[in-house]
């Protein structure tokens, strides 16, 4: 039954990629569209933002929204108030459900973004094995999951996962703090008062609160392919990768606990744990993953300086490295080394090898718990324990999905 079902959704699909002769939509690697890739999306198809912008409910709904924070932003005493405003609430999380569910047909713009923008994305990928019109809805949630989860953050001051390094920039409970929202809610108004889509009020109430907390690290270096990685990235075709054990060495980041210090001690060892694998003919890469994260605010990226103790100190060719400069934990340093597998076309069948000190490689080992704390899902499979610093992984395409509690390196 269920070999019957994936047939006929494979029918769907390819009917849908027929009729319409998809092209995929060109989307820039943003804040916006890293957290919030669907209604990205809807934003950028003319046909699907058409079929949102002419449903009476949805345009309704939009409209409702902004009488809804007008009416906060004159009656709400604090800022707690005016920004639970911004929030998409349970009932509309449903409205819009339920529409876009009615909208969706496998041959229109909407079943053809599923088709051949949001599925192959794998942003989604936890509900790739529901049918398309549910997969669309499951979407939707996700994003409105992570807005709410952001305003809540970035705008009301709650409690994120690590709040020494991710936690927001303002204290909530001050006067002054009360008038900069006002005016950022205020801001909204003027940019989203005539909007007819239905997610434009809460999204770009996300998006000011970051860009207030001056949280854009999402979009920090991308493309990364045309600009940090290019010299490496254009090698990799390059590779005749039967010659190696392993297709590259991951060298998680640590970032030190001193403002104005740029790499920490134990970031300098880890790399020359991984040079000593890469001489040894281990792999044809090493990876440095870590993104700005200690201490607060830093301005320091963990994978850059370890990028540049490798080039400047231990003398590796810049061809050799590959920057991830986004993970802001050691499940994430994982995770992201399994996106730019798959995102660079390195084989995803062949090992890696992850190399660091002993304590954090025997938590490595046993990590799985945590991950689906934080993420949900495991975003890669064990090989061998090689030694107390080296663990071998490989890569599963579970790793692509988007994780709505970090806005700062959702995907």
């Amino acid at each position: 039954m269920k070999l019957l079902r994936f047939i006929l959704l494979l029918f769907v699909y390819a009917n849908a990629l027929a009729q319409h002769k998809v092209q995929p939509v060109a989307i820039p690697a943003t804040v916006q569209s890293k957290n919030y890739y669907l209604l990205t999306l809807l934003q950028a198809d003319a046909g699907a933002r058409q079929l949102i912008e002419h449903d009476e409910a949805l345009t309704r709904l939009a409209q409702a929204k902004i009488v809804a924070i007008r009416e906060a932003l004159g009656s709400c005493k604090d800022a707690l108030c005016m920004t639970e405003s911004l929030k998409f609430t349970d009932a509309e999380v449903q409205t819009v459900g339920d529409r876009l569910a009615a909208l969706y047909k496998p041959g229109n713009a909407l079943g053809t973004l599923i088709a051949g923008q949001v599925i192959p994305s794998g942003r989604y990928i936890l509900h790739n094995g529901l049918p398309p019109a549910e997969l669309l809805v499951k979407a939707w949630q996700q994003d409105a999951e992570g807005i709410n989860h952001t305003i809540a953050v970035y705008a009301q001051g709650k409690k994120p996962n690590y709040p020494a390094i991710d936690s927001i920039g303002f204290k909530v409970g001050d006067k002054s703090y009360k008038t900069l929202v006002t005016s950022a809610v205020q801001t909204l108004l003027n940019g989203t008062q005539n909007t007819r889509q239905f997610f434009m009020p809460s999204l770009t109430a996300a998006l000011i609160f970051l860009d207030l907390n001056a949280r854009d690290n999402a979009q920090d270096y991308e493309p990364m392919e045309t600009t940090v990685n290019k010299a490496a990235v254009q090698r990799i075709k390059t590779i005749n990768w039967a010659k190696y054990p392993y297709s590259l060495i991951l060298v998680p980041g640590m970032g030190p606990e001193d403002a104005g210090v740029p790499l920490a001690p134990e970031g300098m060892l880890r790399c020359r744990l991984a040079v000593d694998e890469y001489l040894k003919g281990a792999a044809p890469f090493i990876m440095v993953s870590g993104g700005k994260v200690h201490p607060y605010k830093t301005p320091y990226c963990e994978a850059e300086e370890m990028k540049r103790y490798l080039i400047n100190v231990l003398h590796l060719p810049e061809n050799v490295i590959l920057m991830e400069p986004h993970a802001r934990h050691t499940t994430t340093n994982m995770r992201n080394a399994v996106r730019l597998i798959y995102k660079y076309h390195i084989p995803a069948d062949k090992a890696a090898v992850v190399v660091t000190e002993k304590s954090q490689s025997g938590g490595i080992t046993n990590m799985a718990a945590r991950c689906m704390k934080e993420l949900g899902y495991v975003p890669y499979r064990l090989g061998k324990r090689l030694s107390d610093t080296e663990q071998e992984f490989f890569a599963v395409k579970e790793a692509m999905q988007v994780n709505v509690g970090e806005a700062l390196d959702p995907e």
